[in-house]
Order: structure tokens, then sequence, then C-alpha cells
């Protein structure tokens, strides 16, 4: 199972449940794996940096430079985990290899947790790894917009109430199908947030189309080529930024179908990224490698223990989500 720059399947990763099982029977089978993941080229020490190591009786790696003893786990999402690693990999799969995802109480079902709160944690803590930082910026002709997200709007006014705006960027192909997907929440719809967030998430010199808010036309200075419709001029006001819309519309039927509309505010960006994740690879030949992209990240991730995923003054078990 050597780790390669473009990993195969039945080579690098499971492609079956059955195959997922025969790999990791045991928790050694698991910690091998994730040594490859966190350290392709070789042990490094988290410490001092050095190369040179030796295994101690406990399975730990001991850096010979420094004398740090480290695990594959440590100051990972994995960290001091009391759950079989095995465990984990069964949670991983079913979260990706499920084309919708799985809700908590779906994986407290299935894997037999004792708690809703332990499933609630571990995927709130997988969803932590599900965005790579250094990722590549969207490119060539990207459609831009906002949507707003669950809530109640109050009267007739045409106000948001509670809903969240949702800043959302998808890539466009030469043969009209739609490419990635970025997503962030907004403080405020309808503000050059938008602008500013498209900065961090395109690629200068690319074609940025967009509706007709006047906000949105500095984008021309800014280094791209702005296009605008103005919507309520369109012919076919449905053909006004597809791209957008068609995955709004995925997201809110996703977090309906799945999530049950229970997501709080201040988690809706990890919620995100989830959807950014499974979006952006589901084209993928075979699930396994969405597996092994989660797995792959989730070793470079801080624990983010239960304390820090909770929100200030927010019940352990928030939601059914």
């Amino acid at each position: 199972m050597a780790v390669s720059v473009s990993p195969v399947g039945g080579v690098d990763y499971p492609t079956t449940y059955q195959q997922l099982l025969k790999w990791f029977p045991d928790n050694q089978a698991c910690l091998d794996y994730l040594a490859k993941l966190r350290w392709p080229q070789g042990f490094v020490c988290p410490a001092c940096g050095g190369l040179e190591f030796w295994r101690t009786g406990t399975g730990l790696w001991m850096c010979r430079d420094c004398q740090r003893r480290t695990s594959v786990t440590a100051g990972t999402i994995f960290h001091r985990t009391r759950t079989p690693l095995s465990t984990w990999f069964a949670a991983i799969w079913f979260l990706t290899s499920q084309k919708n995802g799985v809700s908590a109480l779906g994986l407290q079902r299935v894997l037999g947790f004792g708690s809703y709160e332990t499933a609630w944690a571990w995927l709130h803590k997988l969803r932590r790894a599900m965005v790579r930082p250094e990722r590549d910026k969207l490119s060539g002709v990207v459609e831009l917009d906002e949507t707003m997200i669950g809530g109640v709007a109050q009267g007739a006014g045409g106000g948001y109430g509670d809903k969240a705006a949702v800043m959302i960027a998808v890539e466009r192909n030469e043969i009209r199908r739609l490419g990635r997907v970025r997503m962030a929440v907004a403080l405020r719809p309808g503000t050059s947030e938008l602008v500013e967030w498209a900065t961090q998430v395109i690629e200068p010199g690319s074609t940025i189309r967009t509706d007709g808010a006047r906000t949105l036309r500095q984008l021309a200075q800014l280094g791209y080529t702005h296009e605008y419709t103005t919507g309520y001029n369109a012919v076919d006001k449905a053909s006004v930024l597809p791209g957008v819309h068609r995955v709004a519309s995925l997201l809110k039927r996703w977090i309906i179908g799945t999530l049950h509309y229970r997501v709080e505010e201040h988690q809706l960006p990890y919620y995100l990224d989830e959807y950014t994740f499974r979006f952006n690879r589901r084209n993928a030949k075979s699930r396994g490698l969405l597996f092994y992209r989660l797995l792959e990240q989730a070793v470079e991730t801080d624990p983010h223990p239960l304390r820090e995923l909770i929100g200030p003054g927010e019940s352990p078990i928030p939601d059914f989500t």
C-alpha cells in the first residue's frame, strides 16, 4: 500500500467495505496505514525535525536526536482516542462512501455508539479535516453569488430574518458543466465582503460572472474579467448564474434530507466544508478515494476536543445532525 501522488484503488486505499475489513483487522494495521499517510517520505520528528528513529516496545516512534517519543496519532484528530482505530476507519468509510453522507444519529446507530454525543463529536472533528488550507484557487470561468440558508423570515417585508448568507463560487468548464466549488458564510448579505472573499478563492485573470449588483463591479479593477447580467432584465431569469443556483439548491436539499434542517449557525462553516469536500469529489470513480483523502487530511488536523466543538452556552448535544 505505497502512498503515491495519484493513489490507486486496491493499492493505496480499499475500494469496498469488505476490502476495508480485510486491510484493517486490528489497531496495528490502522496505525501502520496512518504512519504512511502522515510520513509518506519517512518519519519526521514533530519536535526537532529529526529523521532517525527507533520503535519502542509500546509501538511509539523515538527520535534518535532529541529522544522525543511520539505516536502517529499524536496531535491529530485521533489524539488520545480510546476507541479502536478500526472503528474510526469504519466511521470515515460510512461518511465518505454514502453520496449524501451520514447524520450523527445514523452514525450512532450503524456503529452502535452508546451516546449520540460521541457520533456528533466524531463527525465535527472529521469536518475540520475536510478542507486543505493550501488548496488551489478556482480559475477559468467562475460564477459568484450569495444564497440564504435556514432561519425564518418574519412578515412579508422581504427581509432576511435570521437566515445566514452563504457566499458561493463555482467553476464552469468549456462544456458548461460545473467544476469545483467554494463556499463561506458572510457576516451580512449584499456587502463588499463577497468581493474580498472572491479575491481569496479565485485566481486573478479568471472571468467572474455575477448578477448586476453594483458592489461587484469593482472586480474589474482587481485583475478579473467581470461579466454581469441584471436578473430582472434577463429574458430567462433561470439562465442567470445557473451554476450557483444549482449548487445552492443541492446544498439546501442536503441540509433538509441528511441534516434534517438542524444546523447551528456557528457550525455552518464546517457543514459547508463537508458539502464542498463531497461535491468536489463527486466524479471520483471509487468512493474509497474520498476515504483516503479524508484520512490523509485527518493526520494533518489538530485534535479539536469537544469543548472546542460546541458553541458558547451550547448543550454538548445541540441537535440531531
